[in-house]
C-alpha cells in the first residue's frame, strides 16, 4: 500500500525567515527596490507582532464623495467624521476604539493622533446604531483621507496606512466604482490580500434594485479581473442603513477571529516574495527603476523605514515607505504568478578542463614543460658527458634557471631584526616566463566567458549576469596568480638519477684507460727518440695494447656519452610529463580559486534563493 506524505502549511515565522534570507541572497543581484521592500516587510512584521494582537486595525478607504466618513459615523455611532461630497473633508486619519486598552502603542505606530474610545452609553448623539462596547472588543476603526484627494499629503497618508492596517474596507460608490485610480493603484496590486480585503458598494439608495444588481455584477467582474475573486462584496446605504447589519456582522467576525494581522503579514510576505521572483525573472524591475510611475523610491517621510528609535510608540512606520509600495506594485505587474526557474545542474569539474587548458597556455606551461625537458638533458650531459668536453656544457645556462624556476632556495634568510627565516617563507618572486601575448590573453578571456556562459545557461538573466560578473571579478589578479602558481609548483627537475653517477664514474674510468694508453704511447715515442732499446710490446692480434687502450677508451667514452644522451632524452620526456601534470594541477587550482569557486558560490546562492523564495511564497512542504 502506498503511503502519501502529508503536506504541511508553512508557518508565518518560517515564511518571514525565508523572505529575510531571500533578500540577503538577492542583495547586489536583483533590483534594489525589491530587496529593500522585502526587508521592509520583515522589519514591519517584527514590529507588528510585538504590538497588541488583541486589536484589529480596520481602515475605511475610498474616494471623495464615496460616503466612507458617513459609514464610519454609522458604524461607530458617533459624529466624529465630517461629511462632504464635493471636496476632501478628512484631512487626517482618525480612530474609533472599542475596548481600546493596550491599543496605544499600535496607534502610535500607525501615527494616529485623533482617537475616540466608543462607549455604548455615551454616544455623541447625532448618530445611533453603532456597536456596543462589548460586541467588538479590540476593534480599531480608522477613517482615512480620500485616496483621490487634491491634497498630496492626503494621498500619501492613505498610501502609508493602506500598507500598515490589518483589514482594508474599500468604500466605492455607483458613480466611481470602476475608476482606474482605485483599481490600478490599490485593488489590483493588493491581489494577494484577498483575506484582509472587504469591498463595499455604498449609496445603493440612489439606485433601483435592478440597477444595484447590475452594479454589483459589474463590480464583481472588475474585482475578479483584479485578482480579488471571492473577496466579500457588500451593498450598503449609509443614509438608510440598508446592508449595514451585514457589513457590521462581517467585520465583527473578522475582529473576533483576531487573525487579520497575521493574514495581512502573510499577504505582505507573499507580495514581497512575488516582487523578488519578478525581479529574479529579469522582467519589470531594473536597477534604480521604480515600478510605480511618479514614485520616488527614496523619498523620505514619516514611516518610510526603520530608524534607530523604531518600536512601539516611536511613531516610525516600517512598512509605509515608497519602496514597499513599489514592490507591492511589482508583485502585481506580471500576468500571473512568476515562477522561479529551477536551478540548472552544472558540473564545475566538467568546466575545469577547457578553462585549465586555456589558462595553462596563458601561464606559459608549454614553455616551462619544454624547459624542464631541456634542463634535464642539459644537466644529464653535464653529469655524464665525456669529461674533456663536459665543461663546455656547463658554460651554457640552465633553461629553467633562465626562467627563474627550479632554483635552489637559500637555507635561511635574514630578516630586518637578524632572525632567521625558514626556507620558502619569504615572498615568491615573479618568473621570467615570456609575458602573456595578446592572443593568449584573448583566449584566456574567451575561456572565462565561455565557462561563465555554460555555468549560467538556464538561469534568469539577473542571476546569469551575477555568474558572469563572479567569473570576471578577479580577472585583474589572474595573471599574477598563474605566475605565482607556476613559480611555486614543484617541477621535480632537481633530482639526480642514480645512473648519472654510474655513467659519470664509467666515463672517468674509460678516460683513465685512454689516458693510460696515451701515456704508454708517449713513453714509447720518448724511448724511440732517445734511441733506447724498445721494451716488450704486448698486442691483441696485430693491435698493440697502448693503441687499443687509447682508441678503446676514446670510442667507449663516446658510446657511453651517446647512450647517456638517449637516456637523458627519454628521462627528459618523463620529467616533462610529470611537470606538465603538476603545472596543470596548479593552474587548475588557480582556475578553481579565481573563476570556478566564485561561479559555484553564485550557483549555490541561486539554488538556495529558489528554495527559500518558494517557502516565503507559502509553498507547502
Amino acid at each position: 500500500m502506498k503511503l502519501l506524505r502529508r503536506r504541511t502549511t508553512v508557518s508565518l515565522d518560517d515564511r518571514l525567515d525565508a523572505l529575510a534570507e531571500a533578500a540577503d541572497l538577492a542583495d547586489g543581484r536583483l533590483a534594489p527596490v525589491a530587496v529593500a521592500g522585502a526587508r521592509s516587510v520583515v522589519a514591519r512584521a517584527g514590529v507588528r507582532r510585538s504590538l497588541s494582537v488583541d486589536h484589529t486595525a480596520v481602515a475605511l478607504a475610498g474616494a471623495t464623495g464615496s460616503g466612507k466618513s458617513s459609514l464610519f459615523n454609522l458604524l461607530s455611532g458617533t459624529t466624529l467624521a465630517t461629511v462632504g461630497v464635493t471636496r476632501p473633508t478628512t484631512s487626517a486619519a482618525q480612530a474609533a476604539l472599542w475596548e481600546g486598552t493596550g491599543a496605544g502603542p499600535l496607534l502610535d505606530w500607525l501615527e494616529i493622533s485623533r482617537r475616540h474610545e466608543v462607549d455604548a452609553g455615551a454616544s455623541d448623539g447625532a448618530v445611533t446604531g453603532g456597536w456596543a462596547s462589548g460586541e467588538v472588543p479590540g476593534l480599531v476603526l480608522l477613517d482615512l483621507p480620500d485616496h483621490d484627494s487634491i491634497e498630496a499629503a492626503h494621498r500619501l497618508e492613505v498610501d502609508r496606512l493602506v500598507e500598515l492596517v490589518d483589514l482594508l474596507v474599500w468604500v466605492l460608490d455607483p458613480q466611481k466604482y470602476a475608476d482606474a485610480a482605485v483599481h490600478d493603484r490599490y485593488l489590483r496590486p493588493l491581489s494577494r490580500h484577498r483575506d484582509v480585503t472587504v469591498v463595499v458598494l455604498n449609496q445603493i439608495d440612489r439606485l433601483s434594485p435592478a440597477a444595484v444588481e447590475r452594479c454589483l455584477a459589474d463590480l464583481r467582474r472588475l474585482l475578479d479581473e483584479d485578482g480579488l475573486a471571492g473577496v466579500p462584496l457588500v451593498a450598503v446605504s449609509a443614509r438608510t442603513g440598508e446592508g449595514v447589519d451585514e457589513l457590521r456582522s462581517l467585520l465583527a467576525s473578522r475582529v473576533a477571529n483576531r487573525r487579520s494581522w497575521a493574514a495581512r503579514l502573510a499577504a505582505d510576505v507573499g507580495t514581497a516574495s512575488d516582487a523578488l521572483a519578478l525581479a529574479s525573472s529579469g522582467a519589470g524591475l531594473h536597477d534604480g527603476e521604480s515600478i510605480m510611475a511618479g514614485t520616488d523610491l527614496y523619498a523620505g517621510g514619516p514611516g518610510s523605514g526603520p530608524g534607530p528609535g523604531s518600536g512601539p510608540g516611536s511613531g516610525s512606520g516600517l512598512g509605509g515607505g515608497p519602496a514597499f509600495g513599489a514592490v507591492r506594485d511589482a508583485g502585481a505587474s506580471a500576468t500571473g504568478p512568476i515562477e522561479v526557474a529551477a536551478p540548472p545542474e552544472v558540473s564545475l569539474d566538467g568546466l575545469a578542463g577547457p578553462l585549465t587548458g586555456a589558462l595553462s597556455e596563458a601561464a606559459g606551461v608549454p614553455v616551462v614543460v619544454a624547459a624542464v625537458a631541456k634542463s634535464h638533458r642539459h644537466r644529464s650531459v653535464a653529469a655524464t658527458g665525456w669529461p674533456p668536453t663536459r665543461w663546455i656544457r656547463r658554460l651554457r645556462p640552465d633553461p629553467l634557471r633562465r626562467l627563474r624556476l627550479g632554483l635552489p632556495a637559500p637555507s635561511a634568510t635574514r630578516g630586518a631584526a637578524g632572525s632567521a627565516t625558514p626556507e620558502g617563507a619569504g615572498p615568491v618572486g615573479r618568473t621570467s616566463i615570456p609575458a602573456t601575448s595578446a592572443v593568449q590573453r584573448s583566449r584566456m578571456d574567451t575561456a572565462v566567458r565561455e565557462t561563465a556562459g555554460t555555468a549560467s545557461e538556464g538561469l534568469p538573466e539577473p542571476w546569469a549576469a551575477a555568474v558572469r560578473q563572479a567569473a570576471r571579478a578577479r580577472a585583474d589578479e589572474l595573471e599574477d596568480g598563474l605566475d605565482r602558481a607556476v613559480a611555486t609548483t614543484s617541477l621535480g627537475a632537481s633530482g639526480r638519477p642514480a645512473w648519472w653517477r654510474a655513467a659519470g664514474l664509467a666515463q672517468w674510468l674509460v678516460l683513465l684507460v685512454a689516458l693510460s694508453g696515451a701515456l704508454w704511447l708517449l713513453g714509447l715515442i720518448a724511448m724511440d727518440y732517445l734511441r733506447l732499446p724498445r721494451p716488450y710490446m704486448p698486442t691483441v692480434g696485430e693491435l698493440p695494447w697502448p693503441t687499443l687502450l687509447l682508441l678503446g677508451g676514446v670510442l667507449l667514452g663516446l658510446v657511453i656519452a651517446l647512450l647517456c644522451r638517449v637516456a637523458a632524452w627519454l628521462g627528459g620526456r618523463r620529467r616533462a610529463r610529470r611537470a606538465s601534470r603538476a603545472l596543470r594541477a596548479s593552474v587548475g587550482q588557480v582556475a578553481r580559486e579565481f573563476v570556478l569557486d566564485p561561479v559555484g558560490e553564485e550557483l549555490t546562492r541561486y539554488r538556495r534563493f529558489a528554495e527559500v523564495i518558494a517557502v516565503a511564497r507559502g509553498a507547502s512542504r
